[in-house]
């Protein structure tokens, strides 16, 4: 009996041998994908698909308008090879505009046997219509592996969601821990429907660049900038001659300036002065010209870290004031409409505002969110931004949304919404009309049990103290 079995394996070892690749590969274990897919940078004549494979096949996207793939079209494919992690990004282009496409994974032309049915997404709109951007941090696997606020996100339906950073935990100097926290993060079930139907674009910041408060000292942040750019689908980051994370994303009537803040940064716990960075040189001078070429109705300036001086003794803006307020007035000193500011990194959610008005400009706001999952945090307690507009938001997961509208006029309305989706305070809205030179916008934005805290403050008493 042993010596039948042992002939009968052979013979089927030889018989598999003899089978074409294809045949053998459903024989022996499916091409698949480990992690994804997922939609990185959308333009209105295509998208980018990002994925991870099981093995060095041929990648490819069989995409069509039609649900049912009667029409489609197959992409080339692209190798997964092994010195990237088996990851490919794969640009589907020659699309309309503003259209939903469905979309699957092929590999070595096989479609993955666990995702069979087709994912959908669209591309971004060439004309003027309502936007919805949403955005969060500090997302860690490590201390919640369910993550339910990605389950209000979807349902938002956003046109774009915006990684803020922190987006993973690595908090390491080896690769094979930055590599293995990503690939966890990214297999979140409950993030699945987002990453497979909404654009994602991301920048980091301290945890997912190095440890904690990482600055550009961090002795291996060409790693973590290669395993970013390997982890990401963004359409670009950094210069040729600049390495960072940093790019602009046009979506609409809608520029996006995604911003490093750690790559070239010195450190906070420098003295503030001309010399002092968080951008550095290159960086900042590129954001200048971007901010000067753009013809966008709305210029949002994303940041790992928040734009108003709240955090003092932490390692955000306020740690670095005077380049912002140089950003502030060459704001000013161009003429430049329509800019605002997202940020993260705080364990809470916040509308604050700096009032450039009383400086010639127009008031820059900062709508802050963290964390999609971490641990909530209440220090605002010991900070005073220079206007707070919304008391801050630690009762839950949290994550940010904007909603552009350009009819009858170009409005933004900006909201930090809670675990289950809905808002957690009034929206602040603001006018594309009030972010101009001279036009003070804050005093109609501010919620009223905030103008009586800051009354309060202005004559002495606590910010936070009790109230009658």
């Amino acid at each position: 009996m042993n010596r039948r079995h042992f002939l009968w394996g052979a013979g089927a070892l030889a018989t598999l041998a003899g089978l074409p690749r294809r045949a053998l590969a459903a024989a022996l274990g499916y091409p698949r994908l480990l992690e994804g897919p997922m939609i990185g940078a959308s333009t209105p004549d295509g998208f980018t698909v990002w994925s991870r494979a099981s093995g060095t096949f041929d990648v490819a996207v069989e995409y069509a308008i039609d649900r049912a793939l009667s029409d489609a079209k197959t992409t080339p494919a692209v190798k997964a090879r092994a010195d990237e992690d088996l990851v490919t990004r794969i640009d589907v282009s020659g699309l309309e505009p503003d259209t939903s496409y469905y979309y699957r994974i092929k590999m070595d032309g096989i479609a993955d046997r666990h995702q069979p049915l087709p994912f959908r997404t669209r591309t971004a709109p060439a004309a003027p219509r309502p936007i919805r951007i949403a955005f969060g941090s500090c997302a860690r696997v490590q201390l919640d592996p369910h993550q339910p606020v990605f389950d209000a996100i979807a349902a938002m339906e956003p046109d774009l969601f915006l990684w803020l950073g922190d987006n993973i935990y690595a908090d390491s100097d080896a690769e094979a821990a930055f590599t293995d926290i990503y690939a966890r993060q990214r297999s979140v079930p409950s993030l699945q429907p987002l990453l497979r139907s909404v654009p994602q674009l991301a920048i980091w910041d301290d945890h997912d660049f190095g440890y904690n408060d990482s600055d550009g000292d961090n002795p291996v942040k060409d790693m973590t900038l290669r395993l970013f750019r390997r982890w990401w689908a963004n359409p670009a980051a950094g210069q040729p001659d600049t390495p960072g994370v940093f790019f602009r994303h046009s979506f609409g009537p809608v520029d996006v300036f995604m911003l490093d803040g750690r790559y070239h940064r010195d450190k906070p716990s420098a003295p503030d002065g001309p010399a002092k960075t968080m951008l550095g040189a290159a960086q900042k001078a590129w954001l200048k010209r971007e901010l000067k070429a753009s013809k966008a109705v709305f210029k949002i300036l994303a940041s790992g870290t928040g734009w108003s001086s709240a955090e003092r003794g932490g390692d955000s803006w306020a740690m670095y004031l005077h380049e912002r307020d140089e950003l502030l007035d060459f704001i000013r000193d161009n003429r430049i409409t329509g800019c605002l500011g997202i940020s993260g990194d705080v364990h809470m959610g916040e509308a604050n505002c700096v009032p450039w008005s009383e400086k010639g400009g127009y008031d820059f706001y900062d709508l802050v969110s963290s964390g999609l999952a971490q641990l909530l945090s209440p220090k605002f307690v010991d900070q005073m931004p220079e206007v707070r507009l919304r008391a801050p938001w630690v009762g839950s997961a949290n994550f940010g949304i904007l909603d552009f509208r350009f009819d009858p006029e170009p409005v933004v309305e900006m909201s930090v919404r809670n675990v289950i989706g809905a808002p957690v305070w009034d929206t602040v809205s603001v006018k594309a009309a009030d972010l101009v030179n001279g036009r003070q916008s804050w005093k109609t934005a501010i919620d009223t049990k905030e103008t009586e805290r800051r009354i309060r403050a202005e004559r002495g008493g606590s910010y936070y103290g009790a109230e009658k």
